[in-house]
């Protein structure tokens, strides 16, 4: 039972008025009320003839004297007397006297009685109450916290999925078998009992669990793994056997556990010993998985990004029969999850989606949908009347690298540097035949980078070579070797350069077997700590000798990549300088502005330096490596046909 904060506090606000009301009406007043005097009192008064009026009511009686100003007393008599019993009182001088019938109980006074005695029973309820619901709070911790979706109102399908058609038809047909048993049962196919869904995060694993609630028509019941375990022993197994328990007198239905990897790691790696809580809440789950009946149709869907670290009890056939992967979407998948959340967004006539795709490469469902959001967000901002293109482009860039800095002040020298640093990655990638294409390249600081260099390739790619990888350490050493050759001094812009550089000749080296002296195996084994779910060692199963041939062979890499990135840059000094400085005045360069920096003959020695900043060009990125028929033979590091030094043809 959930606490209600809101109907507790009404409550106590309740009570505490009705105390302060019944706290005013059992107050006395004490300026109003008469005083109460003995009963000689009233007899010495009217011997003195200083009593103008008497009223007598019941045993009560209540006078009034002569002395200015009046007061106001009363006495009681003596029950079934009357006043002229009473001894030696002297009524002659009396210019009043009222003589009341008895009204039998006095009911004003009872209430009056009564309401503190109500009022204090009252709260002894309420606090018992309050007591009992603390202890059915407490007792349900045993007791599932699943969400069962409402059936008559689905608000995501199938067809608000995209990207993943293998995967939906994987799970369409588990839709389709509750919705259509017969079919499946006549050729003697049984349903599978679960199915795990795997893929990076942002792929669409809990999107598309939400369509299949949306599709099945069957109660569907939605939990996240870690509301299994809490911190008191037992609570985790009693709330899957009333998970299913529900699930069963609710059958034919789905269970859907998001995020199982916070239940599911496998067994005996907790520091506390191998009987801890989440280890039992995963027995639990596993025998009522496998203990169905045969006719029972639950079917339990799971979601993971950590398929590594399940136990693998979880994943044999009878409990998750199947695995489907979900990949990030390919160009047609990129497509057409920007067709579904464009609905609604008035788009401009500029706006071309494949475009927009083909610049996408390796963004996620999630990534796709955010680009979108955001995009929408800038066009509001600018008060626009719909989403342009130049808002997606720079929606793009903000998904990458974060949004502009504006208002960092960056000096004219720091400003030069990293204009050339930019330049030296890109004009470096744009000489070596097996890089992707340089699409843009900009100054302009995002997050925590003082610029970038954006390079798309041509086509998704699900393998890359040695030469690829060659190519890419040698434009992260670009950078660097631009400043030195223009200033003859280092900066620490490239310190992430070199550190990307050095993982990947390392994995080229130890990974990839991808070197000549080693040969084609992999050295050292990943040790991952299932507990604490990341890795933190390596398993060196190699000697020094092999260590330091590995060090040898990761500094070779570097080194020729280096070399060749120097070359060119040595040898196209001229070029470089000319991208740096429009750079420097445009601030971003893309598209046939920058493809034109590239192949245009440069200006003759001693020309001034752009000035004003150019028309800013946006096309379509490039597919494709073109020829570069306007660079001097001086300025091309090799031949047409030939790579540069160091790399093997693409």
């Amino acid at each position: 039972m959930k606490f209600n904060w809101k109907r507790t506090t009404i409550a106590y606000v309740v009570m505490l008025v009705a105390s302060i009301i019944i706290f005013a009406i059992l107050l006395p007043n004490t300026q109003d009320q008469p005083e109460e005097v003995a009963q000689s009192v009233l007899v010495a008064e009217t011997q003195a003839n200083n009593v103008s009026e008497i009223t007598v009511e019941g045993e009560r009686i209540d006078f009034i004297t002569r002395d200015n100003p009046p007061r106001e007393l009363f006495t009681y008599k003596e029950q079934l007397t009357s006043i002229y019993d009473i001894p030696g009182i002297e009524l002659s001088g009396v210019a009043e006297v009222n003589i009341k019938g008895s009204s039998g109980f006095d009911w004003g006074s009872i209430l009056i009685n009564l309401i503190p005695i109500l009022f204090i029973g009252g709260m002894i309820i309420f606090l018992f109450s309050q007591a009992r619901g603390a202890n059915n709070q407490a007792m349900s911790f045993g007791r599932s916290r699943a969400k069962l979706f409402n059936v008559d109102k689905p608000t995501t399908t199938f067809e608000n999925v995209a990207g993943v058609d293998e995967a939906k038809q994987e799970v369409q047909e588990i839709v389709e078998f509750l919705k259509s048993r017969e079919k499946f049962q006549a050729l003697g196919a049984r349903i599978p009992k679960g199915v795990l869904l795997i893929g990076y995060p942002g792929t669409g694993k809990t999107l598309l669990a939400r369509a299949i609630a949306g599709e099945a028509g069957v109660p569907f019941f939605s939990i996240s793994g870690s509301e299994f375990v809490e911190m008191f022993v037992g609570v985790g197994a009693s709330r899957v056997r009333d998970l299913f328990e529900q699930a069963k007198r609710n059958a034919p239905c789905i269970i859907f556990i998001d995020e199982i990897d916070a239940v599911g790691r496998q067994r005996g790696a907790g520091l506390g010993g191998s009987h801890d809580e989440r280890e039992q809440t995963l027995n639990q789950i596993l025998v009522e998985m496998d203990g169905f009946e045969a006719n029972t149709t639950i079917i339990v869907i799971a979601a993971t990004n950590r398929p590594d670290v399940l136990d693998p009890a979880l994943l044999r056939p009878g409990r998750f029969d199947r695995r489907v992967v979900l990949d990030m979407p390919d160009l047609n998948g990129r497509l057409a999850i920007l067709k579904i959340h464009a609905k609604g967004k008035p788009l401009a006539d500029d706006v071309n989606l494949e475009n927009l795709a083909k610049q996408t490469i390796g963004f996620s469902g999630a990534d796709l949908s955010n680009l979108m959001n955001e995009a929408a967000i800038l066009a509001a901002r600018a008060d626009k009347k719909a989403v342009e293109m130049s808002d997606l482009e720079e929606s793009i860039d903000r998904v990458i690298a974060g949004p502009e800095r504006k208002s960092r002040k960056v000096s004219a020298h720091e400003k030069e540097i990293t204009a050339y640093h930019e330049a030296g990655h890109a004009l470096v990638a744009r000489m070596l035949p097996q890089a992707d294409p340089v699409h843009k390249i900009t100054i302009v600081a995002r997050g925590m980078a003082g610029g970038y260099t954006k390079q798309l390739p041509a086509e998704d790619r699900y393998i890359a070579t040695d030469s690829q990888f060659k190519a890419k350490i040698a434009i992260s050493m670009g950078g660097r070797i631009a400043e030195e050759i223009m200033f003859g001094e280092m900066s620490t812009g490239a310190s992430q350069d070199f550190k990307e550089a050095t993982n990947l000749a390392k994995k080229m080296v130890t990974s990839y077997g991808m070197s000549e002296k080693l040969g084609p195996r992999t050295f050292g084994s990943k040790e991952e700590m299932v507990f604490l779910g990341k890795e933190i060692h390596e398993q060196r199963d190699y000697g020094e000798k092999t260590a330091d041939l590995i060090d040898q062979e990761v500094e070779s890499i570097i080194q020729t990549a280096y070399q060749t990135a120097r070359t060119i840059l040595v040898d196209n000094k001229a070029r470089l300088q000319y991208i740096a400085e429009h750079l420097m005045a445009e601030e971003t360069l893309e598209g046939d502005g920058l493809e034109k920096l590239f192949t245009e003959p440069l200006p003759p020695p001693g020309s001034p330096p752009p000035a004003a900043p150019a028309a800013v060009i946006t096309i379509e990125p490039a597919v494709e490596k073109q020829a570069q028929p306007a660079l001097k033979a001086k300025e091309k590091p090799a031949e047409p046909g030939t790579a540069a030094p160091g790399f093997a043809p693409a």
